[in-house]
């Protein structure tokens, strides 16, 4: 039998409402990359391909990842997504220190647009900053047609600007598109840094720097990477939950047994892009500074925390397995879970509600959060490995991997969860159909005192 007239048109609506949705990332994703070509007025671009081709595979080199190649190119949208980030960290911080911001937090739809409204604020502060740095940077190592005062207002003008409408472009995505806008803008930028980077492994092959084998190999490793994320990121911990017996009025309902279903990694790519964003802004100052007169020993700051150095490893690790358990602090309350629970009924089988119940999600939660952040500080580590011993380009390491495959889960749950949407609210048509009678659409009430 094909489908009743409404339930086919609530199905095409919600398809039709996907697709539009869908078009509009394609259409941002599309305008965001047009926007990294867009080079800022008054840089001389062979000065500026000189720089990077000497400090290729330095912090520049991780900057222009996350970019998408902006940095590179000096474009209006040089600075990213990173300032956002910046201030969506330092405001999680200061909501975990303060209880004002905490209930501030916790008091829904207002509380939650005062919050983003601090953080456009702290966005625009950081954006300043570092657009006002690699101004300077840019007119102190000559790459600057006229470095005069015009050039400076033009300058920092159009990265704040640039900035600020990534942040407004990830927030649209976010409310009109399908994911999370901000991860999507990464995800965007650092895929479309793979074709290029594929490009030199293989002429490296080709000329001779990089072995073949060795160059199967790190394929080959990277499928299994790729393998052991998606494995991971599906695993989850499930705890059981029965509902005691009750009654509404002369009628008793049966306990029912269901699960608690908990990520082994619940943080998913937070904590690397944390991590990352937060070891590049000393190292992005100490770069832009470091040619100032005096000041030459942030140059040597920004040599230690360049990718493939002890101590950018120690500290890259060390803010993983922080963000991984503060991440998981904030999406996941164990007391408010356990009096949740205990409101409804429901009891964990051989713990008692309340305080004991708390307890048990703590050490369930800290155990699945300890494992979670060795996964993922193994996993983002595989570039620092991948450089030493066989020196591929950094684009195809672990944290874009990571990024690249955590984001497209996400975002393909996103897609089957508007899909399913659309499919319940066409079951919900057809069962509301069969519960109406032939005479005038009601059901006829019972006469009669039997």
């Amino acid at each position: 039998m094909r489908p009743s007239g409404p339930s086919l048109a609530g199905t095409q609506a919600g398809l039709s409402e996907l697709r539009g949705r869908l078009l509009f990332v394609l259409f941002a994703l599309l305008v965001y990359r047009v926007g990294t070509h867009i080079p800022v007025p008054g840089i001389n671009p062979e000065q500026l391909r000189n720089l990077f081709d000497a400090q290729q595979g330095g912090i520049l080199d991780l900057f222009n990842m996350f970019s998408g190649g902006a940095l590179e190119r000096m474009s209006i949208l040089a600075l990213g997504v990173m300032p956002y980030i910046t201030s969506s960290i330092i405001m999680n911080l200061l909501t975990a220190m303060y209880p004002t911001l905490n209930q501030l937090r916790k008091e829904g739809e207002a509380g939650r647009r005062k919050i983003t409204q601090y953080t456009r604020y702290g966005t625009l502060l950081i954006a300043l900053i570092q657009g006002t740095a690699l101004t300077g940077t840019l007119a102190a190592q000559g790459l600057a047609f006229s470095p005069g005062i015009s050039f400076y207002v033009v300058a920092i003008v159009t990265l704040v600007t640039g900035a600020l409408f990534m942040m407004w472009l990830g927030e649209q995505i976010t409310e009109r598109g399908v994911g999370n806008g901000i991860s999507l803008l990464i995800f965007s930028g650092i895929v479309s840094g793979f074709p290029g980077a594929v490009g030199q492994s293989f002429e490296a092959a080709r000329q001779g720097d990089i072995n073949i084998i060795a160059l199967l190999a790190v394929a080959l490793v990277g499928i299994l990477i790729v393998a052991f994320v998606v494995f991971i990121e599906r695993g989850e911990r499930r705890i059981p939950v029965n509902y005691a017996k009750r009654q509404q009025g002369r009628r008793v309902f049966q306990g029912q047994s269901s699960h608690l279903p908990l990520k082994i990694n619940m943080a998913g790519v937070i904590p690397a892009i944390f991590a990352s964003s937060l070891l590049l802004a000393p190292a992005s100052i100490a770069q832009w500074f470091g040619q100032a007169p005096g000041m030459t020993w942030l140059q040597d700051v920004a040599l230690e925390l360049s990718p493939g150095r002890p101590l950018y490893i120690l500290l890259f690790a060390a803010g993983i397995v922080f963000f991984s358990f503060f991440y998981t602090a904030l999406q996941f309350d164990s007391r408010d879970m356990a009096d949740n629970l205990k409101r409804q009924g429901a009891y964990v089988p051989g713990i008692r509600p309340g305080r004991n119940t708390a307890n048990h999600f703590d050490n369930v939660i800290t155990r699945l959060t300890l494992f979670g952040s060795l996964y993922v500080t193994a996993v983002c580590l595989l570039p620092e490995l991948m450089i030493v011993f066989f020196n591929v380009t950094f684009q195809l390491g672990g944290t874009a991997l990571l990024i690249v495959v955590v984001v497209s889960m996400d975002f393909m749950r996103q897609v089957q969860a508007h899909l399913m949407s659309s499919q319940y609210a066409k079951l919900m048509e057809k069962s509301n159909l069969k519960n109406y009678s032939r005479g005038g659409g009601r059901l006829a009430p019972r006469r009669g005192g039997r």
